[in-house]
């Protein structure tokens, strides 16, 4: 097929929704359609997938084209098998193969927030970017990595999980900004799904902020993330508190990735994405943690809302 007149195609495998769509050369959509994902069910999933894909069929001549898909967890480096999947129906499962023996073409499949990275990076918040870190800062703590607009995913198939690397509230050197002493609420020892303790994830995703504020609160009911938020535009000392450490454990755990890797731009995707105060003191925050007199990288919002899985996952075969 000439590249000119390439179409995309991708599924964006969610939680509670499975979404195909259909992209010409451009990047623009030409049809997307959405079906409840069948809860708990491996071979109901395999099943709507394969009648997602054959309602764009019998509309669009498709020729066998290649699909992408967007899925949580990822593939075993031993294996195959699917791994830290939370729709927990998807581990152990032989995904991929069943996917290229049940749709009869070529598929790829790749975590959910790389193709969230890829989708930024191509049409998105990051689409002038050479190299783009995706964040995803909502249930989870996620990310992926672009370069070039082509996903990096590695031989372990997990380039980008920044969530699970271990954060210690020491890693907070002290700061002129910061009452540290405030620290002394907080329960050093967070237990993860995954089964270590302290991953970042724990203290970077919604539950985690809840959990900060309840712990500095002493409260007996806990609030969500987006309550915190609220109460901290409106000016309430505690929720300001709380976000003031969580955006320096932020930029704490960023810098570990710029350290690394020092992309040109970061987008924050996810329901604490949506956060605005974030923009404004990340860029301090990370001046203590970088290790760099100036620090260049451009941290945005991202621009593709819950669409990104599904563009991202066209954009896995290029």
């Amino acid at each position: 097929m000439n590249k000119a007149n390439k179409q995309r195609l991708g599924v964006d495998l969610g939680g509670t929704k499975i979404e195909v769509a259909l992209l010409d050369a451009q990047g623009q959509t030409i049809e997307r359609e959405r079906l409840p994902t069948p809860q708990g069910d491996y071979q109901g999933t395999l099943e709507t997938i394969h009648q997602l894909i054959s309602n764009v069929e019998s509309r669009h001549t498709l020729d066998g084209l290649p699909l992408g898909i967007a899925t949580p967890g990822s593939p075993s480096s031993v294996d195959g098998t699917m791994k830290n999947c939370n729709s927990t129906c998807l581990n152990g499962q032989t995904l991929l193969n069943d996917l290229k023996t049940t749709l009869q073409r070529p598929v790829r499949l790749a975590n959910d927030a790389d193709c969230f990275a890829l989708a930024e990076a191509h049409s998105g918040a990051a689409q002038e970017a050479g190299s783009v870190f995706g964040v995803i800062l909502g249930t989870g703590v996620g990310g992926g990595f672009v370069i070039n607009k082509q996903l990096l995913q590695g031989p372990n198939h997990i380039c980008g999980e920044w969530g699970h690397n271990p954060f210690f509230l020491d890693a907070l050197t002290p700061n002129t900004a910061l009452d540290m002493q405030t620290f002394s609420a907080y329960n050093t020892e967070r237990s993860c799904y995954c089964g270590k303790t302290n991953c970042v994830e724990t203290w970077l995703s919604g539950p985690g902020l809840s959990q900060s504020d309840w712990e500095l609160s002493g409260q007996i009911h806990r609030r969500p993330a987006q309550d915190i938020a609220v109460a901290s535009q409106r000016g309430e000392p505690q929720a300001q508190q709380v976000l003031e450490h969580y955006t320096y454990m932020l930029a704490a755990a960023l810098a570990t990735v710029i350290n690394i890797i020092d992309p040109e731009v970061i987008v924050l995707g996810g329901g604490l994405s949506k956060i605005d105060s974030l923009y404004q003191q990340l860029p301090n925050a990370l001046s203590s943690y970088v290790f760099s007199d100036d620090i260049l990288n451009r941290i945005v919002a991202a621009e593709q809302g819950d669409s990104a899985g599904v563009i991202g996952a066209a954009y896995l075969w290029g």
